[in-house]
């Protein structure tokens, strides 16, 4: 490559203004020179003339002893040490060098750990086999740098390469998360165990009930997030699809189940995976033109890439990856390809309950509101699914269908399987620890002044259950004063001194 390909001094990279003025250099700086079909990476890379390092605002800004050499194998070198793996980057950058470039490379520094991390991974992408033979010297190193990003607690090891496999998926799927100090924080902070002191502080009837109304919460906050209200009875029932989460392995048989109860009327819904194309947004109300927000993969790579999502789930869960790393990966994965014509949003934060269920990161017998948690979050979660989504936009060639749905021209599977999903584990994690230190200490403390409250109303007034529930539901309403209308129908029998004297007791009760 030429100098003038790389060497560019910018202000301004695609709409980010630069915390100073520098050199581009890593993956955007080959993404932008050779035109590659791939998203800007959420973190760039800079040189500056200010000798010292630091990141901000989606910039890591190098001083210019970093500075690497003006050829792509040296930009190369300088993004896989100081900006991680990308694999959608690779995917793209492999189908346009010829093999001999990199059989150079391989060549010219065959037991660089770069060269052969470079090797590794063309032969795992592309699935074709270099002419270069099994290196026979050097030690074992990991392919993934894992101060930069998550890797898979167990390695595979590649004897070809002698590269250490700790990539947390398969080559039909595998998202990468970035470590951020958001999620170290996180993780270091061990919510799971957070949890499980929190529940067995708990008085068992009060956590069996503390569950079943969490279920509800959750099931009906599923449905609000897609703009639903559903039916007392359809809550309840997806409420006890949701509660069996972690039961029963995962598969695309499990999968169709799941939308069957999801999806009540089935009339004007093609059932099972997509066989025509998706996208979600509106269309044009005077021509019917369609007005994508995110388009969704093409129905012919639908059954591929949720075979990799599960074969990936499946080695994340037995070689344990963080559970909510996992689910983040395989909800939004699952979201993203969209196989269904309809369901998928339920089923995504289905998949939550799930993989945290399975991989015991949720206590037996609870079940994380995470939808009550996203509905609270609903601008931000849209903006984490318009994170990926928003920038596939122009790499996504499409026309419009007879019916006014998409059809998809181009190849697109690789941005279904290898996208960087670590917004989507920064939020998650948010909507986790929300759960666990607001929602669920919230409902247990209510149950426990419910109970105060009708222990008090049954001794003081002999009230049966269901008027005791009529009553604080009709003191929850109006601001914990009863209404003139219940005051003269359902509780006309009620003085005007007992009625203050329940106004008192509720006040002190939940307002205290």
């Amino acid at each position: 490559m030429s100098t003038k390909h790389f060497a560019q001094t910018i202000n301004v990279f695609h709409e980010r203004t630069t915390p100073e003025q520098g050199k581009l250099v890593g993956y955007g700086a080959i993404i932008d020179s050779l035109k590659l079909p791939v998203p800007i990476p959420r973190q760039l890379a800079l040189i500056s003339e200010v000798r010292r390092q630091y990141a901000k605002d989606g910039w890591i800004v190098f001083t210019p002893r970093h500075q690497p050499k003006e050829t792509l194998y040296d930009q190369l070198v300088f993004a896989i040490k100081y900006e991680g793996i990308n694999l959608l980057f690779f995917k793209k950058l492999f189908e346009r060098l010829e093999p001999t470039n990199i059989e150079q490379w391989i060549n010219s520094e065959p037991l660089s750990q770069y060269s052969r991390k470079i090797w590794f991974l063309y032969e795992w992408l592309m699935q074709k086999t270099l002419k270069v033979p099994d290196l026979k010297d050097g030690n074992y190193i990991p392919l993934i740098d894992e101060k930069l990003q998550y890797t898979c607690p167990r390695s595979v090891n590649s004897s070809r390469h002698r590269i250490k496999n700790n990539l947390p998926g398969t080559a039909d799927f595998c998202p990468l998360i970035h470590k951020t100090d958001k999620l170290e924080k996180y993780i270091i902070e061990n919510l799971s165990q957070k949890t499980d002191a929190v529940i067995s502080s708990i008085h068992k009837d009060i956590l069996l009930r503390t569950s079943s109304f969490l279920l509800l919460k959750d099931s009906k906050a599923s449905f609000n997030i897609e703009g639903e209200y559903p039916t007392q009875n359809r809550a309840v029932r997806w409420g006890r699809a949701i509660g069996q989460a972690g039961s029963k392995s995962l598969s695309k048989e499990e999968l169709l189940r799941l939308q069957q109860i999801v999806i009540e009327n089935s009339r004007f819904i093609k059932m099972g995976f997509r066989t025509e194309g998706g996208f979600v947004g509106e269309h044009d109300r005077h021509t019917g033109e369609p007005i994508p927000e995110h388009i969704t993969a093409r129905w012919q790579d639908v059954e591929k890439l949720i075979t990799g999502l599960l074969d990936a789930s499946k080695q994340m869960t037995e070689n344990n990856f963080h559970p909510v790393l996992t689910a983040a990966i395989i909800a939004f994965g699952f979201v993203f390809i969209h196989p269904f014509a309809d369901g998928n949003g339920r089923l995504h934060r289905y998949l939550i309950h799930h993989l945290l269920a399975e991989m015991k990161f949720t206590p037996q017998g609870i079940i994380f509101p995470v939808s009550a948690a996203i509905l609270e979050r609903i601008d931000n979660y849209r903006k984490v699914l318009e994170n990926y989504s928003h920038p596939l936009l122009e790499f996504i060639h499409w026309k419009k269908a007879s019916d006014n749905n998409i059809e998809v021209l181009n190849e697109t599977i690789d941005y279904y399987q290898y996208f960087d999903a670590t917004v989507q584990a920064e939020f998650l994690f948010e909507c986790v620890d929300y759960t666990i230190n607001k929602i669920i200490p919230e409902e247990v403390t209510y149950l426990q002044k419910y109970d105060e409250m009708k222990i008090w109303l049954d001794d003081r007034f002999e009230m049966p259950d269901k008027i005791v529930a009529l009553l604080i539901r009709f003191l929850e309403q109006n601001n914990g004063e009863l209404s003139k209308r219940a005051r003269e129908k359902e509780f006309v029998r009620l003085t005007k001194g007992e009625v203050m004297e329940i106004e008192d007791k509720y006040k002190m009760c939940f307002e205290n």
